[in-house]
Parts: structure tokens; C-alpha cells; sequence
């Protein structure tokens, strides 16, 4: 009403030659005023701002992006601006900082394997059921994938993750980025510990644990690890608390591998040293290392010159002639043999919080000795179905 008394106002006061003008002047108020109230959607400043980030986050996905949060820590999963929202490491709950615990999973060739979905199932599902979080706390679930098995994971985590009652945030770091970082760290150790060209564990991107320090933030300075083929018998929060008892210089908390994989491996350097400790059972032996599960102080492994000296490919052939070592099976084996002489680099992980079920090797020629490795005493907190083993009910 005020716009339409300003025009009659100022129709009083034009001469009849210029009522052809005062049209034209009182055309173009009504466009602006129609414009503005009635046009364009209803849009407004906000609205167009919110449409352009959501624009913006959906060109995202060829990168990092977060796939979905439970902000609340109620059994909901919420946009994908939030997700992005809770996953700023300053974010604050009332009255205290929000501490982000980060676990990654390899989760790539899912497209051609359909074990892989049921395996995750398990693994989602028995984390989910078990895990309990302080209220400030965020568990941040980072998944390295290809582009066909991200397509598969997006929708089956926001079903999984629909009964979690903690706070989470989805994140998917593409496999060929993260590969490019490693292959220049990696390429040379691969020859080494590596089944041949071509092959799964060939692939620079099964070395991740060993060089991540290098490649992820600087803000992010620890995280888990994990397998696939596991299964949560108890909260997966004790994990992180594993970091409180690592003792000064170590930087990766691993278990021993039960089996004897390398008094295999190491055949050739336990003849001519029959009196070394390498490839022998606990409780006096070095059975070695198993990447199932793995807790990554990044920040140590970034500080430690001990840990960094040994990446370089001039001591790692060191170590493989010394053992006469060739390897299969990636980052385990390499952690496997800077271990047999820098056993202060890892803390140990008990044999519960990595309960391994494979028994190939019983079947294959170490059946007297077996046991030795296997055995584990204590109330298992997740088992892991290592060689496609099945992995006991609840």
C-alpha cells in the first residue's frame, strides 16, 4: 500500500506530455514488486544459499565426502550438511569439546564379491549392537572404496547404522586417490611383501597401515584399523582406550598372528639360527603380526625416526636379506619383520581383542605345533573369520 500511495503522489505532479513516461516508470515498479514478492520460487537470500550448498555437496562425491551422521545419537541418520556440519573436529557440545575417533575399512572389489556385503553385515551389524560412546564423543567410520562398491556401500551403511543410538559420521575415501599418495611411499617395499604382480595384496593400497601417517591430516592423529571379517562381541570404545597403555616409542598396537605363518616364512633363517626365538609360539617366541586389527598413532608414527629410517627401501632390503624373508600377505609382513628386531615400536594387543578362527595351517604340515599358536584363554571381544572361517553365533 505505501509503494501504490507513492506512485499516486507523484502522478499528481506530472504534466499530460509525460504520462507516457509515468507508464513506463509505473510498469517497472509492479515488475520489481512482483519480483520480489511473488517470483522466482518464493526463494529469498537463505533459500538460494542452502540450494547452492547443497549443489556444491553433491559435486563431492568424485572425493572424501561424509555419507551420512547421526548428530543426536538417536536411531536416525540425518542429511548430508549435517554430516558435513559434525564432522568439524572443533565442533562443541554444551560444555565440551567433540572428540572424533576415527576407524577405517578397506571395502573395495565389492561389486565382485558378494561375501564382502555379508561380511560387512556382520561386522556393522555386531558393532552397532555393542558400541556405547561418551556424549561428546563421535565414532568416524572411514571406508576406502571404488566408485562400483561405494554405489553398494551408501545404501546398505545408512541401513545398517539406522540402530545405532551414538553419534557416527560416514565418510568414503576414493581408492585411486589415496593410491597415488601410497605408490610413491610403497612401490619399492611391495616386491617384497607381495604374492606377485597383479594380485590382491600387490595392490599399493594394502600397505595403507604402513605409510598413513604420511597421507592423512595433521589433525588426525589416531586411528583404528579393521578388517572386514569381524565380528563385535563386546563395545568397540575399549579399542581406542588401548592407545592410554602404549609405552613411549611405540606407534601401532597389534595382536600376534596365531597360526604358524612365519615359522613358515622364516624357514630358511630358523635353520641356519636354530637357536632364535623368530617364528616360535608364545609365550617366548616371535609368531609375528596380524593386520586384522590395528590401532595407528599417527601422530607417533609421524614423530618416531626409528619407525620412519625403516621405510626406506635401502633397510627394508636389509631386514628381507637378514631373514631371507619373502612375503604375501602386505603390511603384515612388513610389520612382521621390523618387529623380529624393534619390538618396542608395537604394543601388543591381546589375543581377545583379535581372535583369529583360520586353521589352514593345522591341515598343512604343522599340526604338532599348531595348537601352541592358537590357543587363547580369555572372553573373546571380536573374532575374526580370517580365511573366509566362520565366525561363531551369538
Amino acid at each position: 500500500m505505501g509503494l501504490w500511495r507513492m506512485i499516486v503522489q507523484s502522478k499528481a505532479k506530472f504534466t499530460p506530455f509525460r504520462s507516457y513516461q509515468f507508464v513506463l516508470l509505473f510498469a517497472a515498479a509492479l515488475a520489481v514488486f512482483a519480483f520480489y514478492y511473488f517470483g522466482s520460487n518464493h526463494e529469498n537470500f537463505s533459500s538460494t544459499t542452502r540450494r547452492m550448498k547443497e549443489n556444491q555437496a553433491g559435486k563431492s562425491g568424485q572425493g572424501d565426502a561424509p555419507l551420512a551422521a547421526n548428530h543426536s545419537g538417536k536411531k536416525t541418520a540425518e542429511s548430508q550438511e549435517s554430516a558435513a556440519a559434525v564432522n568439524g573436529e572443533t565442533e562443541k557440545s554444551p560444555g565440551k569439546e567433540t572428540v572424533p575417533l576415527h576407524a577405517l575399512m578397506m571395502f573395495t572389489k565389492v561389486d565382485q564379491n558378494y561375501g564382502l556385503r555379508e561380511k560387512i553385515t556382520v561386522a556393522i551389524k555386531s558393532m552397532v549392537k555393542h558400541a556405547m560412546f561418551k556424549d561428546n564423543e563421535v565414532l568416524h567410520l572411514h571406508f576406502v572404496a571404488d566408485v562400483p562398491s561405494r554405489k553398494i556401500g551408501e545404501p546398505l551403511l545408512q541401513q545398517l547404522m539406522q540402530a545405532a543410538t551414538f553419534k557416527y559420521q560416514v565418510i568414503f575415501h576414493d581408492v585411486d586417490v589415496l593410491t597415488e599418495k601410497l605408490f610413491p611411499v610403497v612401490e619399492a617395499m611391495q616386491k617384497h611383501f607381495s604374492s606377485g604382480s597383479g594380485t590382491y595384496y600387490s595392490d599399493s593400497i594394502f600397505f595403507l597401515s604402513v605409510a598413513m601417517h604420511r597421507i592423512m591430516p595433521a589433525e588426525m592423529t589416531r586411528i583404528v584399523q579393521l578388517d572386514l571379517d569381524l565380528k563385535y562381541m563386546s563395545n568397540i570404545r575399549g579399542l581406542f582406550g588401548e592407545f592410554e597403555k602404549f609405552q613411549p616409542g611405540a606407534v601401532i598396537g597389534i595382536a600376534r598372528e596365531m597360526q604358524p605363518v612365519y615359522r613358515h616364512t622364516f624357514w630358511q633363517y630358523r635353520r641356519e639360527n636354530p637357536k632364535a626365538k623368530v617364528g616360535d609360539p608364545l609365550p617366548d617366541g616371535l609368531p609375528g603380526f596380524n593386520s586384522g586389527v590395528m590401532l595407528l598413532n599417527l601422530e607417533a608414527m609421524r614423530q618416531s625416526e626409528l619407525y620412519n629410517q625403516l621405510l626406506n627401501i635401502g633397510n627394508v632390503r636389509k631386514l628381507t636379506e637378514k631373514y631371507h624373508f619373502k612375503g604375501h600377505l602386505g603390511d603384515q609382513d612388513f610389520f612382521t619383520l621390523i618387529g623380529m628386531e624393534h619390538t618396542g615400536l608395537f604394543h601388543i594387543l591381546d589375543c581377545t581383542s583379535n581372535r583369529q578362527l583360520c586353521t589352514w595351517w593345522r591341515d598343512h604340515g604343522y599340526a604338532d605345533v599348531f595348537d601352541q599358536y592358537f590357543k587363547c584363554d580369555g572372553k573373546v571381544k571380536i573374532y575374526h573369520g580370517n580365511c573366509n572361517t566362520p565366525i561363531p553365533d551369538d
